[in-house]
């Protein structure tokens, strides 16, 4: 009688104990990082330029230069228009390095990143078949700076 309520003490015991590790909960499937579609650097210039602008493949950029850093969203159509001009322009086949004539001064300088290739250029050394996508990423950094300068005026109002 006492070894057999001992052993149904420790069962009783054990089962409560392995109950108690807490349930499983089933993994959360979340989407993937977003993964770095381009990224592009310009600086130089008149004006010492020092601007970066990052596009991820969800649409997310990053803008970042001397007046702060700035979120902006890009649509489906941009990130394929983005896609379409790096490939158009053979970006994948460029040389390294495209460097202006020796002595040049106030050049711009751009690094391009894109799918693992990375390409700087100087702006009177710029491949033809590579400017509408330099000219597009420019565009984007314009179009973020209005739009920052845009919200941070109607803030002023606000207040």
């Amino acid at each position: 009688g006492k070894w057999w309520a001992i052993c149904v003490f420790f069962l009783i015991a054990v089962v409560m104990i392995s109950g108690c590790r807490g349930s499983r909960t089933p993994p959360v499937s979340r989407p993937p990082a977003p993964s770095v579609l381009v990224d592009f650097y310009r600086t130089g210039g008149i004006t010492g330029l020092q601007d970066r602008l990052v596009i991820f493949d969800n649409g997310v950029a990053i803008v970042s230069g001397r007046t702060g850093n700035y979120e902006i969203e890009l649509n489906q159509t941009d990130i394929e228009r983005i896609i379409l001009l790096f490939d158009q322009g053979r970006f994948l086949t460029l040389q390294g390095n495209y460097s202006g004539r020796h002595g040049s001064a106030d050049l711009i300088r751009y690094t391009i990143s894109y799918q693992n290739k990375t390409v700087s250029v100087e702006d009177t050394a710029v491949p033809a078949s590579i400017q509408p996508a330099i000219d597009e990423l420019n565009r984007i950094i314009t179009m973020s700076a209005v739009l920052e300068e845009t919200s941070q005026r109607s803030e002023n109002i606000m207040y």
